[in-house]
């Protein structure tokens, strides 16, 4: 991993100069074109550009949802069919909705419909924390209708079993 590493800023400093190893943001986005797993022998092996790599952003919401919504776990699947787990946009913006820019967060609470109600809860929907405990009080309320315009994603997990007291997924 770290000839990989070595060779990646090699690569940067001789294609863009000093410049590419000052700005962090352009090595994190080079860092993530090329992924390795360990091959069965121990020796690294090249993941196809396509496999998704969480940045480490992504991967500590992710956590957080999962964590936030372990008792209800088929909001996390929404978060992800919604989002992708993004809470903030590349540059450091709220993630806003590619087909709807009034639905914000990882759990992509809409502005138009839901910003009133949300500010007399004392919730801000554009922090993490404020936007899953938004989507907590939706579910309750309305169940999994608010966000059906991406049930094609996470219907299959919608049916929900309860194991030794502890709820989980079930694939339909």
């Amino acid at each position: 991993m770290l000839e990989i590493a070595t060779g990646l800023l090699v690569y940067i400093v001789t294609t863009h100069g000093n410049q590419g190893v000052a700005d962090e943001p352009a090595l994190k986005v080079q860092a993530q074109k090329v992924r390795t797993v360990p091959a069965r022998d121990n020796n690294l092996a090249l993941v196809p550009r396509n496999t998704p790599v969480l940045s480490k952003s992504q991967a500590e919401v992710k956590q957080k949802v999962k964590e936030y919504f372990a008792d209800t776990p088929l909001l996390s699947e929404i978060a992800s069919c919604e989002s992708r787990f993004n809470q903030f946009g590349k540059d450091g913006s709220i993630y806003r909705g590619e087909i709807n820019p009034a639905d914000v967060g990882v759990m992509q609470i809409n502005e138009y419909y839901h910003l009133q109600t949300s500010k007399k809860l004392g919730l801000d929907i554009h922090t993490l924390e404020g936007n899953m405990a938004y989507a907590r009080y939706l579910y309750e309320r309305e169940g999994s209708v608010p966000w059906n315009s991406s049930s094609y994603c996470w219907r299959k997990y919608e049916s929900i079993s309860s194991k030794g007291g502890q709820l989980a997924l079930a694939k339909k």
